[in-house]
């Protein structure tokens, strides 16, 4: 079983910032990637960004030049540095693990942006 936990959502004003922190542990042979996606209610869930355990990344447009993504891989740890926050940005964000044929997925923090 593997277990993921995030932290770091808030509120924050429009044009502030944010650090979400997320950790993997558990029986872990491998992480083949890790990421962020979002959620606002009666919305599907989209993908914000994704790193590959060899460092590849991909960003939703809307999150580009303003969202960095990095993977701390001995720690089996990934970050979402938000810059420049706008409010359409708030909304659950979930961190996910793809690890072996499986993804997990975190409970979820509340990130909102105050206009």
């Amino acid at each position: 079983q593997v277990h993921v936990v995030e932290s770091g959502g808030g509120l924050v004003q429009a044009g502030g910032s944010l650090r979400l922190s997320c950790a993997a542990s558990g029986s872990i042979v491998s992480i083949n990637a890790m990421g962020w996606y979002r959620q606002v209610p009666g919305k599907q869930r989209e993908m914000v960004a994704t790193i590959t355990s060899g460092g590849r990344t991909n960003y939703a447009d809307s999150v580009k030049g303003r969202f960095t993504i990095s993977r701390d891989n001995p720690k089996n740890a990934v970050y979402l540095q938000m810059n420049s926050l706008k409010p359409e940005d708030t909304a659950v964000y979930y961190c996910y693990c793809w690890a072996g044929s499986h993804n997990y997925w975190g409970q979820g923090t509340q990130v909102t942006v105050s206009s």
